[in-house]
């Protein structure tokens, strides 16, 4: 069955980088659309962060524009998310999100969510 597993989560200074990753795998067809969102323990929704599509267009929220960067590696499956001049109201869960084709359905899978806290 499909999994998206993200890893590159930590804890980092203000003014900081750090980038996570996020690899999916089991069964693929094809993937379209990928992207990144965001959600804190005070949000009940998960707010979007950046997304690409298959052929490398991609769409920030405004508040990461000019600072975070994603990109995809098609043959490997994985989306990054390079994340530069941190501050403390970027920290939030992070997860992944892609839209899988497989030999049975084409449906949306979120991986399991990476910590990122950055520290004032």
């Amino acid at each position: 069955q499909v999994q998206l597993v993200e890893s590159g989560g930590g804890l980092v200074q203000a003014g900081g980088s750090l980038t996570v990753s996020c690899a999916a795998s089991g069964g693929i067809f094809s993937i379209n659309d990928m992207g990144w969102y965001r959600q804190t323990p005070l949000k009940q929704q998960r707010e979007l962060v950046a997304t690409i599509t298959s052929g490398g267009s991609t769409n920030y929220a405004d508040s990461v524009k000019g600072r975070f960067s994603i990109s995809r590696d098609n043959a490997k499956n994985t989306v990054y998310l390079q994340m530069n001049s941190l501050q403390p109201e970027d920290t939030a869960v992070y997860y992944c999100n892609a839209d899988i084709v497989t030999r049975l359905r084409r449906r949306t899978y979120w991986g399991q969510g990476t910590q990122v806290t950055v520290s004032s």
